[in-house]
C-alpha cells in the first residue's frame, strides 16, 4: 500500500542579508513533523571574491540538535566544546546542543577570498524530555568519510547520514532514533522505500524534479505524509536531490524561543539565565 500524501507545502522565501534562504518548516502552513522542527535552505547562489561569507557569528543553543548539509561551498565550526573544523562541499556535520553550547558557522579564510558556488542546508532536531541536558557534542565528516549506497544500476545514490539503511549503518551514532539520507537521483533513477507505521517522514526535495507516488513535486517543496505503514515510489526524467528522513515522534510539549527549544517556559527562562550566566562555556572568539 502506498503511503498517502497529506500536503505538499512550499518552502517560504525568507533571505538574511545577501544570503538566499528557504525554509518548509516551519511555514504559515505547517508548524512542524515531529521531530523535525526547522529547516533553512542556503542557496543555491554564487559568491565573488572578497565576500563576507555566512553571518552566523557566535551564538548559543540548548535542548536539540543541528544537522548542516554543505551541497557546495564550505562551513567552518567552532564551538565553546572546543570543537573547531571546516567542511566542504558533501560533508554533512552533526551537532547534539544538549543542555547547552555556544557556536559559529561561517564561510571559511579561502571561500571568502575566492569565493564560489554554496549551497547548504540546516535541520533541527528535537530531543526528548530525557535527553535535552546530556552533553553537547559535534562530529563533522567529509564526503568521503560518509557511507554510501548505490542502487537502480547506478542511477540513484544513497548517502547514509544517521540511523541505518537496511543492514547498512550511517555515518553518525546519534542519541535518538532519527533516519537521515541524502539522495541523489541520475536522470531516470527510481527508488521505493517502506516506512513502518508511525514514523513520521521528512521529505524535501532540494533539486530536480520527482514523481511521488503518481504525484509531481517540484523543488523547494516539502511532502507531508501520512504515519501509516506504506511505500513511497519516486522516479525522475531530469534527476533530483532528496533530503529524507523518518522516526518516531516524540509527542511532548514543544517550546522554543530563539536558539532554545525545550518542554515547558520555565526551561526557556532558565536556558537564558545559564547562558547569561556563562554556563555554556566560553567564547574566545
Amino acid at each position: 500500500m502506498k503511503k498517502s500524501i497529506k500536503k505538499i507545502h512550499t518552502a517560504e522565501y525568507r533571505p538574511i542579508a545577501d544570503l538566499t534562504t528557504y525554509s518548509p518548516l516551519p511555514t504559515r502552513s505547517l508548524d512542524q513533523i515531529d521531530p523535525f522542527l526547522f529547516l533553512n535552505h542556503h542557496g543555491p547562489q554564487v559568491y565573488t571574491p572578497g565576500n563576507n561569507g555566512l553571518p552566523f557569528g557566535p551564538h548559543p543553543h540548548r535542548g536539540m540538535e543541528t544537522v548542516t548539509f554543505i551541497l557546495d561551498g564550505d562551513i567552518m565550526h567552532k564551538d565553546s566544546g572546543g570543537h573547531e573544523s571546516v567542511i566542504t562541499a558533501g560533508g554533512v556535520q552533526y551537532m547534539t546542543a544538549g543542555r547547552g553550547l555556544i557556536h559559529a558557522e561561517v564561510s571559511s579564510e579561502q571561500f571568502k577570498q575566492e569565493g564560489g558556488a554554496l549551497e547548504i542546508l540546516q535541520l533541527w532536531l528535537n530531543l526528548p524530555a530525557s535527553f535535552k541536558m546530556v552533553e553537547p557534542a559535534y562530529l563533522g565528516l567529509q564526503k568521503e568519510d560518509i557511507p554510501k549506497l548505490t542502487l537502480d544500476e547506478g542511477r540513484v545514490t544513497v548517502d547514509l547520514i544517521s540511523g541505518a539503511w537496511g543492514e547498512t549503518k550511517a555515518a553518525f551514532i546519534t542519541p535518538t532514533d532519527i533516519h537521515l539520507n541524502l539522495i541523489y537521483f541520475d536522470q531516470g533513477g527510481q527508488l521505493t522505500v517502506e516506512v513502518e507505521a508511525g514514523r513520521n517522514v521528512f521529505f524535501y526535495l532540494i533539486r530536480g524534479e520527482l514523481h511521488v507516488n503518481n504525484t509531481l513535486v517540484k523543488p523547494v517543496h516539502l511532502v507531508e505524509f501520512d504515519t501509516r505503514a506504506g511505500s513511497i515510489s519516486m522516479a525522475t526524467d531530469q534527476g533530483a536531490i532528496l533530503l529524507y528522513g523518518h522516526a518516531e515522534p516524540l509527542n511532548e510539549p514543544v517550546v522554543a524561543q530563539g536558539p532554545f527549544v525545550m518542554n515547558t517556559e520555565q526551561e526557556i527562562r532558565e536556558a537564558y539565565r545559564d547562558y547569561q550566566l556563562g554556563k555554556f562555556g566560553r567564547w574566545d572568539g
